[in-house]
């Protein structure tokens, strides 16, 4: 019997196996728009076998896109182009799923391969909004700082794009509370200098996020899960940690969230990232453990044993995978065979399973 290869039930979903793509920015958009590579891009890993397929963090306002050229869900037709998208990722076994994000200070900025840096304000770009005017780094704008009219309004945006993404037939949502985009800026003392009742204490600083949390979850059907990312450190002192992730997740576990996804990073510019081969799996177990809450693992994970094993050991509940989905498309279906696994294969594909 494999662990990662047996279902996982999420509310009255439930994964062909413990394998997750995890949602990865494409920056291929027209106008907040899904286009065909992402149809291909999510397709194709559906075929590979994964158990869940998240589509990468769509902003639920325009100014919260990372890039002018990323993926939205504040329009009906985006849901209309999403639409194909997720029914196909369902016929082909997997769960379809999306990430609901506003990007705060770290928006407006230029796709990588066209170095990253801010857009132009004014031509492809606009300037962004966060917790305090706090630019993200160097040669970066300072973001104005959000009235509270405008937090409630950013509440109702997310609320918003979780009926969207019902519509669009998503089964699962995530919400992107990590990476340093505006949940994340909100939570963490290094980003957030407010003196209101969204600043100061940590009931304060995670009141936006839980918010969101249960507007979405208000929302979106109840038979259906809700996941989170976390940021579960910022790796810099005096910033956003574990204990305090904590915390977090057992607020978010009461406001109907299912499972959370364990991150890390990305506020900053300058932490330093002891990077691993799962060097973020510690979080999701001590999460798993003191929060009550079920969790994904993700971060450096590769090889079939070492996914197989940290949900054996009880470490976490789900393998998320990104960059490995990258170089392998069909990863899971490999891993399967790497385990002595037996899984069905698609039709047309299975002249080349032995």
């Amino acid at each position: 019997m494999s662990a990662l290869f047996t279902p996982l039930r999420l509310r009255e979903t439930t994964l062909r196996n413990r394998i997750a793509v995890s949602p990865m920015c494409q920056y291929s958009a027209r106008d907040g728009l899904a286009t065909a590579w992402h149809l291909v891009h999510l397709g194709s890993r559906a075929i590979g076998g994964a158990g869940l397929v998240i589509a990468e963090a769509s902003a639920v306002r325009p100014e919260g896109r990372i890039t002018p050229d990323d993926t939205g869900l504040w329009s009906d037709a985006q849901a209309e182009a999403w639409a194909p998208i997720a029914r196909f990722v369902k016929e082909q076994g997997a769960v379809p799923a999306i990430q609901l994000a506003h990007a705060g200070r770290k928006a407006s900025t230029e796709a990588p391969w066209h170095g990253g840096g801010p857009a132009t304000e004014g031509a492809r770009g606009w300037r962004p909004v966060g917790p305090s005017p706090l630019p993200f780094a160097e040669g970066h704008p300072v973001p104005r700082e959000l009235s509270a009219d405008e937090i409630t309004a950013i509440v109702g945006a997310f609320r918003d794009a979780a009926r969207r993404a019902e519509q669009a037939g998503f089964e699962v949502v995530e919400i992107h509370m990590a990476h340093g985009y505006l949940l994340h800026q909100f939570l963490s003392p290094l980003t957030n200098r407010r003196a209101d009742e969204y600043g100061g204490t940590l009931e304060n600083r995670m009141r936006l996020p839980l918010e969101v949390a249960r507007a979405v979850r208000e929302a979106f059907p109840v038979e259906r899960p809700i996941l989170a990312r976390l940021s579960a450190t910022d790796w810099v002192e005096g910033g956003w940690d574990l204990e305090q992730s904590i915390a977090l997740a057992r607020e978010l576990r009461e406001a109907g969230v299912d499972l959370v996804d364990c991150s890390s990073g990305g506020l900053v510019p300058h932490a330093k990232v002891p990077l691993a081969p799962g060097y973020q799996v510690p979080f999701a177990e001590a999460i798993r453990e003191r929060a009550g809450v079920m969790t994904g693992a993700v971060g450096l994970i590769t090889e079939p044993a070492q996914a197989e094993a940290l949900v054996a050991e009880g470490k976490a509940d789900l393998v998320l995978l990104a960059r490995q989905m990258l170089r392998d498309p069909y990863w899971p279906l490999h891993a399967a065979q790497a385990l002595g696994v037996e899984v069905r294969w698609p039709n047309q594909y299975l002249r080349a399973r032995a």
